[in-house]
């Protein structure tokens, strides 16, 4: 038998950054995010040897040990041991070997949740193969608390409930650890619409979004007025582009895009840099109305709203910087798992 899942990854399109504490938890944050065609992968299978392999076919990555209910935190594959410690933790239902397989559709640091939605798979496979009685938010939780609370990993909470709700959401963040996911009913034409316009581009870089991540904590625990004022209407973007959407008002969306990107620099230092400018820049002068970096910034992914068919001007420009522009569709479903 073999255990496997996958999990979607997303495009922030509002509000990103009110999902982290202690913002959301003193001001309440709200994200408007949608799940893409691009997955992270995972998949257990039971194994003779009393051991257990992992490996992150992506990155080439491997390490194997002798069965233990404890896999020691090293700096490699810690999210995958994070996963299992906290599931023989908390369940103490696996007594034999396995052997553990990963696969992300995107480079890590690339700005599409790809950490989070890896925790999410793997977590799922466990789920399938334990067969917990866990329902969505229960596993967007436990993955949030893995990540942020056992490994101590900077960020904040959208990616988890993106990953495994999947499809158009507003999401709502509170104090207490508190989320409410609201899908949203939007027309097919819309989405169609906003796909085509819509255009995701990858910078060539990745970064480390952790200290980009600690230092708006920081403006936040500082009361960096700044900061914190951006925050407040990176927030009001989200309500004003859900709106938009809701409504079929796409002409906006670039104008509520291109605001939250004024805003997102206001954050923190190097959410955006020259680089990033640059490409905002040529993107603009080719037709698009607005864009942002995808993620806690410094680079990865980047997305630009076309409209009136500026998509292929734009393309072209961007084609200049050394990057890739990925295609995608929009996907309603999240972590989904099955049994081979």
């Amino acid at each position: 038998m073999i255990y496997r899942s996958k999990a979607p990854l997303r495009i922030g399109l509002a509000g990103g950054g009110t999902d982290v504490s202690p913002y959301s938890d003193e001001f309440g944050g709200a994200i408007l995010n949608a799940t893409v065609s691009l997955f992270a992968y995972a998949s257990i299978e039971p194994i003779a040897e009393n051991k257990i392999i992992i490996e992150a076919l992506d990155r080439k990555e491997r390490e194997e040990y002798d069965f233990t209910n404890s896999l020691p935190i090293t700096g490699t594959l810690d999210l995958a041991k994070g996963i299992y410690n906290r599931v023989q933790k908390n369940y103490g239902l696996i007594h034999s070997g396995f052997k553990l397989s990963t696969f992300v559709d995107a480079p890590a640091g690339s700005g599409l949740g790809t950490s989070s939605t890896l925790v999410v798979a793997i977590l799922g496979a466990f789920v399938e193969m334990l067969k917990l009685p866990l329902g969505d938010y229960d596993i967007a939780h436990l993955a949030f608390q893995i990540e942020r609370e056992d490994l101590q990993l900077a960020g904040g909470k959208q990616d988890q409930y993106a990953a495994t709700f999947g499809g158009v959401n507003f999401m709502e963040f509170y104090g207490n650890d508190k989320v409410i996911v609201n899908p949203l009913r939007v027309r097919p034409e819309y989405l169609h619409e906003l796909e085509n316009n819509l255009v995701l581009y990858f910078t060539a870089t990745s970064r480390e979004s952790a200290m980009i991540i600690k230092e708006q904590v920081k403006n936040v625990n500082d009361k960096n007025e700044k900061s914190i004022e951006a925050m407040h209407q990176l927030k009001e973007q989200a309500k004003m582009m859900k709106e938009s959407l809701l409504r079929g008002k796409l002409d906006q969306f670039g104008e509520i895009l291109d605001f939250g990107f004024q805003q997102k620099r206001q954050m923190a230092a190097n959410i955006s840099n020259n680089t990033i400018e640059e490409i905002y820049t040529a993107a603009k002068a080719a037709g698009a109305t607005g864009g942002k970096i995808s993620g806690a910034g410094g680079g990865g992914f980047m997305i630009f709203y076309c409209p009136n068919n500026t998509r292929y001007a734009v393309i072209e420009r961007l084609n200049n910087f050394g990057g890739m522009v990925k295609n995608y569709s929009f996907t309603k479903y999240g972590l989904t798992t099955w049994t081979v």
